[in-house]
């Protein structure tokens, strides 16, 4: 919940965007939920087609989690024809497209071609989604020029409407307006090391490692001090990580010189050898 009286500041994206359209749609917390995830991919526009217990019906509200804008200013039309007259395009949602010749997008590829459309010539675009229990009929994806099929799991493909539109608002969202890009490395107050950083502590920690006599085994020391790197290099070492790397080496040099070098007839330990040698 917002928490906010009226619920939050929602308000159209600047230029033309989606309409949501519900056919005949049964019940009023459907509605509301339908409204909550438009909001949640930044859509605003609202229209019901007849729907059955009639509008409004304050329970829409209650489920909409604050996206009471988006309901107050939904309009209700008695026909499909007349929801999608003022519209240049119209895209319907369905299961299963049969006998008709049309382009059919998933939902990602329509939301590409909505932002074409919204964003090129500024033409009106309308989403037709169907009621609960049936889905759009043949009249009503008569109205649409382009259908959309969810590539969901065959063997079950049943959606609950706000799932519907949920699945449409997030492909709007980040066809339209998320910059977000794909992955993202958090480092919060800290930051990457720069190669430079890291070279200056691989360096330090080299001639620690020498001192300890960790690296004697000649033969093998050149492939161990790269598998250091590898193994530094391999991650995203943040420049307090670095910082910390550094105490450690500190403290461990300090506990070395306090105690003396171990005796050369001391075996090492088993790990030592072989996790860095392998």
């Amino acid at each position: 919940m917002t928490g906010r009286d009226g619920g939050a500041d929602l308000a159209p994206l600047p230029g033309e965007s989606p309409i949501v359209v519900l056919v005949r749609p049964q019940l009023a917390d459907n509605i509301g939920m339908v409204a909550r995830a438009m909001a949640n991919g930044g859509l605003f526009h609202l229209r019901l087609v007849a729907p059955r217990d009639g509008w409004p019906q304050e329970r829409a509200w209650y489920a909409s989690s604050g996206a009471d804008r988006i309901l107050d200013a939904a309009t209700v039309h008695p026909t499909v024809a007349d929801a999608v007259a003022d519209c240049h395009r119209v895209f319907a949602t369905c299961p299963r497209p049969r006998h008709v010749i049309v382009p059919v997008h998933t939902a990602r590829g329509a939301a590409e071609e909505l932002v074409k459309i919204c964003r090129g010539d500024e033409h009106r675009v309308a989403i037709l989604f169907g009621p609960e229990r049936a889905g759009l009929e043949a009249e009503d994806m008569a109205r649409a020029d382009t259908l959309v099929r969810y590539p969901l799991n065959p063997k079950h493909m049943s959606l609950n409407l706000a799932q519907a539109v949920m699945i449409m608002a997030y492909e709007w969202w980040n066809a339209a307006e998320d910059q977000t890009p794909p992955r993202q490395f958090m480092t919060n107050e800290t930051s990457v090391a720069t190669k430079g950083e890291l070279d200056n502590f691989l360096e330090r920690l080299v001639r620690e490692l020498d001192a300890s006599g960790f690296l004697d085994n000649h033969p093998k020391r050149a492939g161990m001090v790269r598998n250091l790197r590898h193994w530094f290099n391999r991650g995203e070492v943040t420049t307090q990580e670095l910082r910390t790397l550094h105490g450690v080496v500190s403290e461990l040099s300090k506990g070395r010189m306090l105690r003396g070098r171990p005796a050369e007839e001391d075996p090492p330990p088993p790990w030592q050898e072989e996790a860095l040698s392998r």
